[in-house]
């Protein structure tokens, strides 16, 4: 059982201009991590970063496909990652669009070949050497949706 089915909570209804200005500053925030090397897809490499090292994870975007709402594995994937993030404060949305994802992120830069991009982390490698305005948009965002028990809100990217 989830979170949100414990708290028997509906989607909070966002408004258009908030819930566009979260899906530009994710863009901006993955453009720009990938610029740096700071982003890691894939759901067992985001496991094993996030078990080596937590505090080097700034941000967390789960990202799923309706034909993947079936896949057990990965729901239980996405559970466990979501108790990670909310024991470490770690800021996480989902995204339902994987193939805007796909085009931000692009492919895996050394083999050429599709990224998992179900679980993509974004890493900071020192926390003073990296501000992002996009960041502090996205953590403000998610802590306004705390803030209204909405633990892991969904973000749509922009066209």
């Amino acid at each position: 059982m989830t979170l949100e089915e414990i708290h028997g909570q509906e989607p909070v209804p966002e408004s258009s201009d908030r819930m566009q200005g979260a899906g530009k500053a994710l863009h901006e925030l993955l453009v720009a991590a990938q610029r740096r090397g700071g982003l890691t897809a894939g759901v067992y490499e985001s496991a094993k970063l996030m078990n080596v090292d937590p505090d080097k994870v700034a941000f967390c975007v789960l990202a799923a496909a309706e034909e993947d709402e079936g896949d057990i594995a990965l729901q239980i994937h996405f559970t466990l990652i979501q108790a990670f993030c909310c024991d470490n404060d770690i800021d996480i949305v989902r995204l339902h669009d994987i193939p805007k994802l796909a085009d931000i992120v692009g492919p895996n830069e050394e083999s050429g070949e599709p990224r998992d991009l179900h679980c993509i982390l974004i890493t900071n490698p020192n926390e003073d050497a990296w501000k992002d305005p996009a960041l502090e948009k996205l953590n403000l965002f998610c802590e306004e949706s705390r803030n209204v028990n909405d633990w892991v809100p969904t973000i749509t990217l922009p066209e």
